[in-house]
């Protein structure tokens, strides 16, 4: 694949890599004379991926969550996720669900929501505002790791 100058473009997921982390600057696609120019671009490409994937690993397990450390964060949720029947009245009234047990990722994608504001409740949206990434997941792993209770009790 070539560019409008015709220099050689990489391909195959280095390439698709490489073009989504690099900056245009940083690949210029240049002829070398000392490899092929597939070969040249491919190895800019596989530097390029490889830095990407060494900056995404510290930030997955930063928010690897601690069940522990969530439990101290969770007296705020256990107010109302942890009264079996409980219902709300603000801003109607309805049926709070209960978190025992809920899926992990489902629990932080769903604080990330009201934070964004995607997600409208009042209360959860200023709980929400007021967590880091971290709490989100020592949350999200004390509430997925606590045995499922029954929410009509």
């Amino acid at each position: 694949m070539c560019d409008a100058v015709g220099r050689s473009k990489p391909s195959g997921f280095f390439g698709i890599i490489a073009r989504r982390i690099c900056p245009k600057r940083l690949l210029p696609f240049a002829p070398d004379h000392t490899m092929s120019h597939s070969k040249t671009n491919n190895t800019v490409a596989l530097v390029c991926a490889s830095i990407g994937v060494a900056l995404a690993l510290p930030a997955a397990a930063q928010n690897q969550g601690n069940a522990d450390a969530g439990r101290a964060k969770s007296s705020m949720c256990a107010g109302c996720h942890s009264i079996p029947g409980y219902k709300t009245a603000f801003p109607a009234v309805y049926s709070v669900p209960k978190i025992d047990g809920q899926h992990a990722a489902y629990i932080v994608s769903a604080l990330r929501a009201y934070k964004s504001g995607e997600r409208q409740h009042p209360s959860m949206r200023a709980i929400a505002a007021s967590l880091s990434d971290q709490d989100m997941a020592d949350l999200a792993a004390f509430f997925s790791n606590e045995p499922m209770k029954s929410a009509s009790k």
